[in-house]
């Protein structure tokens, strides 16, 4: 059981072979995850790539709804997902569209019926290089879940931690903005989702011990739990763990 959430609850999960995740509990705490496949930067992909070709029931997928579903009940509010990441564009073509087919099979096949259990979904990351058919469905997946209420989904799609900062500082040059006015709240105000809360928790699972470029500017005074289990093996048991031992903590946020 958890006894305590702190303020602002985000959960986090990198994905190790379909999605990862990021949450926020109605009592406050934010939660961030990463999960990985292997032991190199981009590793997550392979072991979605293996899980394609393992299995057709893809156990990935069915890790990312059980998270997603278990999440209320916990007391999560918001959960953010590391689906893809501005340095998988780099791996073989044929596995950049394997992955391509998986997301729009995942958004066509399963996000409707969170659609119908209250999740209110958003893509973050760049849009520019997307292929067009799954661009539609992310649109129409955030218009069609704009005002749905019991669980804010945050999908990372074509994002990274670097990639984001470097657009935003790029923004402001372009907007003029005086060296004097840059503070925090500017900058965060150019991120992808600037009303995304920070995590308060990251949970990496795979037993890696990386954070691999996710929410590197939201995650500065995060909590981290590391978790043995495989992406494809995470669920509500798992969930509940990295919880009760987030509840555990004593957070100074630098202050003594």
């Amino acid at each position: 059981m958890v006894t305590r959430v702190a303020r602002g609850l985000l959960i986090g999960l990198g994905a190790v072979s379909a999605l990862s995740a990021c949450a926020t509990s109605s009592r406050g705490a934010k939660v961030g995850a990463v999960a990985a496949g292997d032991t190199h930067a981009a590793g997550w992909a392979d072991s979605v790539l293996a899980t394609i070709q393992r299995n057709p029931g893809r156990r990935g997928t069915r890790a990312l709804r059980r998270t997603v579903e278990a999440a209320p009940g916990l007391g999560v509010r918001s959960l953010a997902v590391y689906a893809f990441s501005t340095e998988n564009w780099g791996r073989p073509a044929q596995e950049v569209d394997d992955l391509m087919e998986l997301f729009t099979e995942t958004i066509r096949d399963q996000f409707p019926d969170l659609h119908r259990q209250g999740v209110c979904v958003r893509f973050v990351g760049r849009r520019d290089r997307c292929p067009a058919a799954l661009l539609e469905l992310m649109t129409d997946m955030e218009r069609r879940t704009a005002e749905n209420t019991r669980l804010d989904l945050w999908v990372a799609f074509d994002y990274g931690g670097r990639d984001e900062l470097v657009r935003a500082a790029r923004a402001l040059v372009e907007e003029g903005v005086a060296a004097e006015a840059i503070d925090e709240a500017a900058l965060r105000a150019h991120l992808y989702a600037p009303e995304m809360a920070d995590p308060d928790l990251v949970i990496r699972t795979s037993g890696e011990l990386r954070v691999s470029n996710f929410l590197l500017w939201q995650a500065a005074y995060a909590e981290y739990h590391f978790t043995p289990d495989h992406w494809p093996d995470f669920g509500e048991e798992q969930l509940a763990e990295a919880l009760s031992a987030y509840a555990t903590r004593r957070r100074r946020f630098g202050k003594r």
